[in-house]
């Protein structure tokens, strides 16, 4: 993978970023831990930690330049602001409790439990396009999927770093709905880490530059 400065220079900066562990199947539910989200009965939590590797940590680390903000939805939220203020110091724990928060939700209210966060009010769409033309800095997303989906449906996502696993669930939120969104990507950098874990960075085509 490209050193982060390099990164930063070919993406440029004020985009939305969706980062996100999927399996070959598509799930995308509880990658980190065992009890991260156990809704629908998911029972297969921290599938993604046995494959964790510097390059993942890279390629993530390019899009959390000093010029980010967290984008997220209630329930990536809500479990981020319980779990990573509780760990002990790291690069990725300070970065996130350091960071600006942008979280869209509808039945949150202020003031939220983390440090430095902000509620987005109304339709979520219609928020991070506001958003988007006040803020110079990225805004990346990790999980919330029904925001995703949501930004995906207006336009509004720039890029997505997927980190695909050769592992098939059979179970477990998905990424993407089963009736589509009406998109096509173009792959634009790929790599592989030694345990088999695809890191692609896809754009929709209507952004894609030659």
């Amino acid at each position: 993978m490209r050193e982060p400065d390099d990164q930063e220079e070919r993406y440029g900066m004020g985009k939305v970023i969706v980062i996100e562990h999927l399996t070959l199947d598509g799930v995308m539910q509880a990658p980190g831990h065992r009890d991260e989200d156990p809704r629908d009965g998911f029972r297969h939590g921290g599938w993604a930690a046995q494959a964790q590797d510097p390059a993942m940590q890279e390629a993530m680390g390019a899009r959390m330049s000093s010029a980010w903000s967290l984008l997220a939805g209630r329930t990536t939220y809500e479990r981020f602001a319980d779990y990573w203020p509780r760990q002990a110091p790291n690069p990725f724990t300070d970065a996130l409790n350091r960071v600006q928060k942008y979280v869209a939700s509808t039945t949150l209210a202020e003031p939220l439990p983390w440090q430095n966060s902000t509620l987005l009010k109304g339709d979520a769409a219609d928020a991070v396009a506001g958003l988007k033309k006040e803020i110079a800095e990225n805004l990346v997303v990790f999980g919330s999927g029904v925001l995703v989906r949501s930004l995906m449906a207006g336009g509004l996502v720039d890029e997505l770093l997927l980190l695909i696993h050769p592992l098939v669930l059979g179970a477990g939120r998905r990424l993407f709905p089963d009736s589509g969104i009406g998109l096509t990507f173009e792959l634009v950098d790929s790599a592989t880490t030694g345990s088999g874990v695809l890191i692609a960075t896809y754009r929709p085509n209507d952004l894609v530059r030659d």
